[in-house]
């Protein structure tokens, strides 16, 4: 395509349907998937002998900005002593997606949304991700709901698994409640209009406070990585800016993980199988160690979360502003999570990163497939009816969805790397400072500072390896492929 006759938005959206194509997914929906989802008049369901009626609770949904797939509210309760009561309400997807038609056939193929900065290519039609399923406020949807109680400290008394009919009372968005949290802005409107939704989020926050505090003494690692966001002028890339961690997002984050810690453990307890989200220990653990010790810091020769993570926040408070270029080296070289078929009774692998020994993905059904699974096997247990699935089944939808998710990431990064290569095209010959980000046979990688760029090294990489800080020089952008090559200055 030539740049000059189309804009940088096009031209990523070519490069990323493409992108897709070429990674085996399919980036529009098949005519049967879309006569099936506009056959779809409303919601599904109403109150029944196993749903409760749950319309009453102050539920908040907290997200992007820009995000109409809602996947999840949450509302908590004091219950005296510090104590308190947490649910977490997932969308009931399945009540609208049949196992087996067309949009459930699609959702397989694809298992995951895919999110690129010229396009977002849903699992599912917008008539259900925006609209059916999605739980929109001062809308009635069903839901399934994980129940938690709390002990003072954040850990996890006692959990349960239930269906409910619930309503968004407030759709809210991380920046804007972080910056409430935090005193740095007025409270957003919805907010500011409820008492009732004001009390919640505090109660909230505190509770979040708790649980991050448990799991990081328990091992669950502190990191703190730099992802970069492709911002638009109209629709000409005019920079990338690094996405922001706050607070909100990591309520949310220590709700979603324990909501999926609880169903994973809602199922072994009713001895049906399960597809589990894994982090196994990591086979570069001799080069976190190196890393370390480069910082006159001492790790123990196997891998032990909790001695990574006190040195995690050790560095952190030594060095804040770096931190996150070793956070970065840490999670390169942690590697990938995966997908895997745990039996009822059988040893969990568990998920070194979170340090927690059970965890599945179930609480974004709109988005990702393992979770829709997941919730099929939870109504079936729920219900007392036998499992939906056999054996050989989950364990080959364990291996699809981890390499759709593994293409998925590809597809994303692919298109990002095009945008880079846009912005930095006419700097050509310019010096940055990065840090080593990968190092293997197959090549050695920097991600420069300002803008967060990263690039192959394609003269002078002898020697280098991950969390290595080095100058370099630009030589060469090419948009279509997403390369950006630079020399060791």
């Amino acid at each position: 395509m030539d740049p000059q006759s189309t804009s940088g938005r096009e031209w990523l959206r070519a490069i990323a349907r493409r992108a897709m194509r070429q990674r085996g997914f399919d980036p529009d929906f098949p005519p049967a998937v879309v006569s099936e989802a506009n056959a779809l008049r409303e919601p599904a369901g109403a109150p029944g002998p196993s749903i409760e009626d749950q319309r009453g609770l102050v539920w908040v949904s907290i997200d992007n900005d820009d995000s109409r797939d809602l996947d999840q509210l949450s509302v908590a309760e004091p219950l005296g002593d510090g104590s308190a009561r947490l649910l977490v309400a997932v969308a009931d997807v399945d009540a609208a997606v049949v196992r087996g038609g067309a949009i459930d056939q699609r959702a397989r193929t694809n298992t995951t949304s895919v999110y690129t900065p010229a396009e977002v290519f849903p699992m599912l039609p917008e008539r259900l991700s925006t609209d059916l399923t999605s739980l929109n406020q001062a809308e009635d949807r069903l839901a399934l709901v994980v129940t938690l109680t709390l002990r003072k400290d954040g850990t996890v008394a006692d959990s349960s698994v239930g269906r409910a009919l619930v309503r968004n009372k407030a759709k809210l968005a991380y920046d804007s409640v972080a910056a409430w949290l935090d005193g740095k802005a007025k409270a957003p409107p919805a907010v500011a209009a409820s008492r009732e939704v004001e009390a919640q989020l505090r109660l909230q926050d505190e509770i979040a406070a708790a649980m991050k505090q448990r799991r990081h003494e328990r091992g669950a690692l502190a990191l703190t990585t730099i992802e970069a966001n492709v911002v638009f002028d109209g629709d000409v890339v005019a920079e990338l800016l690094p996405e922001e961690e706050n607070r909100a997002k990591d309520l949310i984050q220590d709700f979603m993980v324990a909501a999926n810690s609880a169903t994973a453990r809602f199922l072994d307890q009713k001895r049906f199988p399960s597809i589990r989200r894994v982090l196994r220990e990591p086979e570069r653990w001799d080069r976190i160690v190196s890393l370390a010790s480069g910082l006159g810091e001492k790790l123990p020769a196997a891998p032990d979360p909790h001695a990574l993570q006190a040195f995690l926040l050790e560095r952190r408070a030594a060095d804040p502003e770096r931190f996150p270029d070793l956070s970065l080296s840490v999670v390169k070289l942690l590697g990938s999570g995966e997908y895997d078929v745990e039996l009822p009774g059988q040893p969990d692998e568990g998920h070194f990163g979170l340090a927690v020994k059970a965890y599945t993905h179930s609480t974004a059904p709109n988005r990702r497939y393992p979770d829709l699974v997941t919730q099929r096997l939870l109504k079936a247990a729920i219900a007392g009816a036998a499992c939906p699935y056999a054996i050989d089944e989950l364990r080959e939808l364990a291996r699809h969805c981890t390499e759709q998710e593994d293409d998925a990431a590809k597809v994303e990064r692919q298109v990002k790397k095009s945008a880079a290569a846009m912005l930095l095209a006419p700097r050509k010959g310019e010096r940055f400072d990065g840090i080593v980000t990968g190092a293997s046979s197959k090549g050695t990688w920097v991600r420069v500072f300002r803008p967060p760029v990263e690039g192959r090294v394609i003269r002078g990489e002898a020697g280098l390896d991950v969390g290595e800080r080095v100058r370099v020089e630009l030589v060469a952008t090419d948009v279509e492929r997403g390369f950006v090559d630079f020399a060791r200055a």
